[in-house]
Formats: structure tokens, C-alpha cells, sequence
């Protein structure tokens, strides 16, 4: 394969200069619309409006605790819980619109959504590229090596004919076999003389072989054929056409990102333990989700074998957990294990952490404070130490059940991976900002925010 002439130069993405005029409306529009959100049900109901809050409040906390119940029980808790979880919110709306409530309900929320979403990007706009160095490539692999599992995605490697692509492209192709190594068929390649390993394939194989790409020092290509690829996603990468990535080959540009470890398992994503890590042990998770999560959810939450889990995050302790993600640099947003969110950056060296518990109604009702209801702990620290009260612990690592010995320490192995992209890709979105109304305050009002109004360059 030729080599492209030039020089290796050391850059780093921006995007363009955010307006600070453009922030300073959107913080403008979002006190308004805060405003006129707390104004709606005052003009409404006057100081009557106060107790249609706490009802609305009581009906979404019923209704949380109507949820736990359907799912840390069987038989009739679960079904009163079921009832529960309807019946509560539909009440609420029956009141509201009983006594002609519910428009100004309505208009009031929608207004309050309009707040925080503007609050959030006046804070930080949502189109910058990620701040992750850049390496312009000046040659192109002379042995690259790619390892496609045809099965992955519900088989895109031969739907975008990902074999010929990658063969056209000068890459030796070796295609998964079922209970085949593919971290022995990478080690194979690397001692073969390979100068750049790939994967088409899912976020567990993704992750196997870029072990192996890192303890070789060799450049490392995602090309997303599998069913979700958040690595994919955070890097940028189009997933709906994985045969973009094979441009990383030709023209690319070089990032360093980190590498997650839980204890001699690499992860690219997250490694997930608790709860949902012992629901996908079950056989049957794969061909029936709902199901195996519904039949196994009460024995995990509130059965006598229901895991609870310890973690030391530096200098931080939690205990009592029922689930716990550690993931390769912080999330912006984490609902669960199976939808994690972004994250604005692979090369902070940092794990992100979050831990969930709620092991009562009385905790399922206070879930609808939010961060502050002390279910949900988010941290960032640079190493973890997960115990349990057995010997060993169920782990999820990019989706892939494996079951390590207890205590679990997980920490991060910041730069070690040399990932090789497309030059032209995807910016990855910004992670939103928090609605730090203070700040958009001092924005709307054009007031010097310290430096911290926009998004840094």
C-alpha cells in the first residue's frame, strides 16, 4: 500500500468559537420560560397552586413505589405494584382535570423543559467536537489485520460486504468462528508482523483485541458491526454505515484514550456489577430480556441471596449497593447499564462510577428528589475496589458475562490505546451541562461568568 507524503503533526479538534451572543439569548430564554413556568399555575390557582405541586409530587412518588414493588416481588405485591404504578399518575390527572388544572399542568411543565434544556446549552452549546488531541497520520499500514465476527449486529458484516471493503483496502481478513480466541487469533497477528489491528464486531471483541493492540503499541481500528458500539459512538463513528470506519486506513487521524481494567479484563465501555450483572448470567437473557428480568429481579433486590455490594472509590466508601457501573471515563448522563449515555471524552484517566440503592418503597419514593435522594452516587476516582459477601462476583464487561474473584479492583490505564479514525467523522456531542441557574443568571443579565460561560476551545 502506497504512503502518504507530509509529516506527522500533533493538532487538536475544535469546533467552531461558540457565540456569546448566542448563549446569552438562550440564557435569557431559559430564565423566561423558568419564569413563566412558576407564573402559569400562580395565575391558575393563586397559592392553591402549592398544593397541586405536592399532589403532583405524591402521585409520581406512588407511582415510583408502585414500580418497586412490580419488580423486588411476586405475586400479588407485584400485581398491586403494577396497579399501583398506573393508577397513581392516571389519579393525578383525573384531579387535575377535574378542577381544570391540568392545562396549566401541562403548559407549566412544557415551560420548564424549555428552561432546563436552554439553561443547559447556554451553558455549554452542543456541537463542539471532542477536546481529545489529535494525531494527523502521514502513512498508511503496510500489514493491517482485521478480525470480523459475521454473526455480530444481526450480521452487518455481510450486509455491507465488509469482507471485500476491508480485502480492498489491503487488510488480511480473519473471520470469528463460533469458540474461537480472538485474542489469541490477535496475538497470532501481531507476532505475524500485523502494524495495525481491527474488529468489526461488538464492544466485547472491541475490546479484547484493543488489549492485545495495546501491549504491542499497535494502532487500533473500531469498525462498528455490532448491536449497540458505544466505544463506536464516543469516538465519533458512523454507526449506520461501518464501512466509513475503514477510512481510518487511508485517511486517518490518531487519539490516545484510555483503557478500563476490572482486575485483568479490559473494558472500552463499562464494567457492570450487582443487579442487572447477575440477570444476564441467566441463559435464557438473550431470546427473552423482559422475561428473565421480571422471573429474576425479586430474588436479586429483596431475596435472601440479593447481592450487596461495597465499593471504595479513592478515598471514597459506599455500601449497601444493589448495582454499581464503573465505566472507561465518566458518562455525562447514566440511566442504566444498557443506556450509560455519552461521554465528552476517552482520555481523562479517569473511571466514572455510579452506584444505585434503593432497597425499600420508602427509598423508591424518594428517588423522585433526584440526585439527592441518595440512591444514586455518582463519583469520578482513578481506581475502585468492589467488595461483596461471596467469594467471587458477577461481572458485566461490555455486555459479556464473566465472574471474577472478590474483592475487584478496577482501575484505568490512561493513553494506552492508539485508536486510528476517519478524518472526516461524526463530532461526538458535547455531554449537556448541568442547569446551573446561578450561571445562566449572571449570563442572561451579561454578567462575567469567571470565564465559564461557553464551552473551552
Amino acid at each position: 500500500m502506497g504512503t502518504h507524503a507530509g509529516h506527522t503533526r500533533r493538532s487538536r479538534a475544535a469546533g467552531p468559537a461558540p457565540s456569546r451572543q448566542g448563549s446569552t439569548g438562550r440564557a435569557r430564554l431559559a430564565v423566561l420560560a423558568l419564569l413563566a413556568s412558576i407564573t402559569v399555575p400562580l395565575v391558575a390557582a393563586g397559592l392553591r397552586s402549592v398544593l397541586w405541586v405536592l399532589v403532583g409530587i405524591a402521585g409520581v412518588a406512588l407511582a415510583a413505589v408502585g414500580v418497586w414493588w412490580a419488580l423486588a416481588h411476586t405475586g400479588a405485591v407485584r400485581a398491586l405494584g403494577a396497579v399501583l404504578s398506573v393508577a397513581a399518575p392516571l389519579t393525578v390527572l383525573a384531579l387535575f382535570a377535574t378542577f381544570g388544572m391540568l392545562g396549566p399542568a401541562l403548559l407549566s411543565l412544557a415551560l420548564w423543559v424549555l428552561a432546563v434544556a436552554s439553561a443547559r446549552t447556554a451553558l455549554r452549546p452542543g456541537h463542539a467536537v471532542s477536546k481529545q488531541s489529535q494525531e494527523a497520520v502521514a502513512e498508511t499500514p503496510r500489514a493491517p489485520w482485521i478480525v470480523m465476527n459475521p454473526r455480530s449486529g444481526g450480521g452487518k458484516v455481510g450486509r455491507f460486504q465488509l469482507v471485500e471493503k476491508a480485502r480492498a483496502a489491503g487488510c488480511r481478513v480473519a473471520l470469528l468462528d463460533a469458540g474461537q480466541d480472538v485474542v489469541q487469533l490477535a496475538r497470532q497477528a501481531a507476532a505475524a508482523g500485523a502494524d495495525l489491528l481491527a474488529v468489526a464486531g461488538g464492544d466485547g471483541t472491541q475490546a479484547l483485541v484493543a488489549e492485545v493492540a495495546a501491549r504491542h503499541d499497535l494502532p487500533f481500528v473500531v469498525v462498528p458491526a455490532g448491536t449497540r458500539n458505544h466505544f463506536a459512538l464516543d469516538l465519533g463513528l458512523d454507526r449506520d454505515d461501518p464501512a466509513k470506519a475503514l477510512e481510518a486506513l487511508t485517511d486517518g487521524v490518531e487519539l490516545r484514550v484510555d483503557l478500563g481494567y476490572a482486575a485483568d479484563r479490559v473494558f472500552v465501555n463499562n464494567a457492570s456489577f450487582g443487579t442487572y450483572a447477575s440477570v444476564v448470567t441467566e441463559p435464557a437473557y438473550r431470546d427473552a430480556k423482559a422475561r428473565t428480568s421480571l422471573r429474576t429481579l425479586p430474588g436479586l433486590l429483596t431475596g435472601e441471596g440479593a447481592p450487596r455490594l461495597r465499593a471504595r472509590a479513592d478515598r471514597t466508601y459506599v455500601d449497601g449497593l444493589q448495582a454499581l457501573l464503573v465505566s472507561n471515563n465518566p458518562y455525562g448522563r447514566a440511566v442504566d447499564a444498557a443506556r450509560p449515555g455519552r461521554r465528552e471524552r476517552l482520555d481523562t484517566g479517569l473511571l466514572g462510577v455510579v452506584c444505585l440503592r434503593v432497597g425499600s418503597a420508602v427509598q423508591a419514593a424518594g428517588v423522585v428528589r433526584g440526585p439527592r435522594s441518595g440512591g444514586l452516587v455518582r463519583l469520578n476516582a482513578g481506581k475502585v475496589v468492589v467488595e461483596a459477601d461471596s467469594d467471587v462476583i458477577p461481572v458485566g464487561i461490555d455486555g459479556e458475562h464473566v465472574v471474577l474473584p472478590a474483592p475487584v479492583v478496577c482501575h484505568s490505564a490512561p493513553g494506552a490505546l492508539r485508536v486510528r479514525v476517519p478524518r472526516r467523522r461524526h463530532a461526538p456531542r458535547v455531554v449537556e451541562a448541568s442547569a446551573d441557574w446561578p450561571r445562566v443568571a449572571r449570563l442572561a443579565l451579561r454578567r462575567p461568568v469567571r470565564g465559564r460561560d461557553t464551552a473551552p476551545a
